[in-house]
């Protein structure tokens, strides 16, 4: 008896010590260090195993923007940077208002602001600031005289303010939110200039520039990257004069973060070092083809185009009860917008239709874009009808066509059969069809016998409708409804 009491306290004894230790078993011997609730319970755990990193950014010419169908920006490649570097995909939020950034990341609702956040005091309050991301200055925005073109550059200086103490008795716009009211403060007191700060709630940066150049407003200001981008476009605002010295940039995490802070600080100290980091800056801010584009961007950012042929889209997406952006993301995926291209196995145009397929309908590569997505449109409704019954939730239906316009009908039904003699859901997409349909490049399944069509690289099919879903998000968070 008195063994056994024994043996029983040695034991505990000996998990109690273990645990305090902070060490657990190890199936395969020895002993493991179990981590802390708060370690395993961090965010960059939790986005690790969600597989997905949620990030905040502005849509504007440089952030974040779409061209030709294809989403760019600097922040946006250097999110995808962080993302791949932790191994998940991206998620972006659009949200240009930047108290609602902040918020937003302090309900939760993203993981990381990733915009040209200048590290101040204030926000310092509200968020953790990562490392910089780069330096900037602070430059006003002001209208040249309306006979500049007649003027030398000294004269056109002595009628615009060179001197912050001049802009006593002025008012400057700013966008609601940014850090550029603090600086403006700072300023007043430095400068002893008593001047009007007006936080503009519905216009954003680019856009105050721009009412500077339509004779809008007379003042505000901006980072010198984007003067300097702005001053190619409007040939009528002067940007020369500094209100600031060199101000870092940073992204935020919310205050409780460390674990993701840290991932990301890491992260960016080795990512400075590579030429990539240079390529990615100066593609958006030196690149003459960059800044050509930026350009393109400010004059059509408030029309959320995604292709030229949006309104299109949008007519014949209704026929078949598709939200226009989902098919438009098909539409990148099959031809990037254009109407005009033949594939090696002559699939052809602007939905890059079969030969057999572009025969039925009447399609040739000379019919009209308009004709070309009628008979697109007529091919998805027919496999929607084919899987209205047999599926009925709506994303996964999708997915469904998706998956039977790009390989075919017939082997996404092998895929079903599969799905069914193995006991999972043949109306369910992920882990269940999806599962099947890539096994079908598998022996064991191709050659079963409920499988009537053989071999098939159901892989790429299943990449390619997580591609499509992937530009769907991406184009709801830009283009309207």
């Amino acid at each position: 008896m008195t063994k056994r009491i024994l043996t029983v306290l040695f034991f505990c004894g000996t998990l109690f010590a273990l645990l305090i230790g902070g060490f657990s078993c190890n199936p395969s011997g020895g002993a493991i260090a179990l981590r802390s609730p708060r370690q395993s319970d961090s965010l960059l755990t939790h986005i690790q195993n969600r597989g997905k990193l949620i990030a905040i950014t502005s849509y504007s010419s440089t952030n974040y923007f779409i061209h030709q169908g294809e989403p760019l920006g600097y922040q946006y490649e250097l999110l995808h940077s962080l993302a791949d570097k932790l191994g998940v995909h991206l998620d972006i939020i659009v949200e240009n208002d930047v108290n609602k950034s902040v918020e937003m990341l302090n309900e939760g609702k993203a993981d990381i602001i990733a915009r040209d956040l200048a590290i101040t005091t204030l926000h310092a309050q509200e968020v953790s600031f990562t490392d910089p991301i780069l330096q900037t200055q602070l430059v006003l925005v002001q209208r040249k005289p309306a006979d500049w073109k007649k003027l030398n550059d000294k004269e056109i200086d002595n009628l615009l303010i060179r001197d912050p103490k001049s802009l006593k008795g002025k008012t400057v716009f700013i966008q609601a939110g940014s850090s550029y009211d603090e600086r403006l403060t700072n300023l007043q007191k430095e400068q002893n200039a008593k001047f009007k700060i007006n936080a503009d709630e519905d216009r954003d940066v680019e856009d105050l520039i721009a009412a500077v150049a339509h004779k809008e407003i007379d003042y505000t200001i901006c980072d010198e990257q984007l003067a300097a981008i702005d001053n190619s476009i409007y040939k009528n605002i002067d940007v020369k004069t500094p209100l600031s010295g060199n101000q870092n940039i940073a992204w935020a995490v919310k205050k409780d973060n460390a674990s993701l802070l840290e991932e990301v600080n890491a992260w960016l100290r080795e990512f400075k070092k590579t030429p990539q980091a240079s390529m990615i800056y100066d593609k958006y801010y030196k690149n003459p083809r960059g800044v050509k584009l930026a350009q393109k961007q400010q004059f059509k950012k408030r029309g959320n185009q995604l292709s030229p042929y949006d309104n299109l889209i949008r007519h014949y997406s209704k026929q078949i009860g598709w939200d226009w952006r989902l098919m438009a993301a098909l539409i990148y995926e099959e031809s990037h917008f254009q109407p005009r291209i033949v594939s090696w196995d002559g699939a052809l145009g602007l939905m890059q239709l079969s030969a057999n397929t572009a025969r039925k309908y009447g399609i040739s590569i000379h019919s009209t874009v308009e004709k070309q997505l009628a008979a697109g449109t007529q091919y998805l409704k027919k496999l929607t009808n084919i899987f209205s019954k047999q599926v009925k939730d709506k994303e996964d239906r999708n997915k469904f066509v998706l998956a039977s316009y790009n390989i075919g009908l017939s082997h996404v039904i092998d895929a079903r059969n599969l799905t069914t003699k193995y006991k999972h859901n043949p109306g369910k997409w992920s882990d269940n069809v999806e599962v099947y349909l890539r096994n079908k490049s598998k022996p064991e399944y191709y050659n079963d016998t409920i499988v009537k069509n053989g071999f098939a690289r159901g892989d790429r099919t299943c990449d390619y409708v997580d591609r499509i879903f992937e530009r769907y998000r991406i184009y709801r968070n830009i283009a309207k409804r």
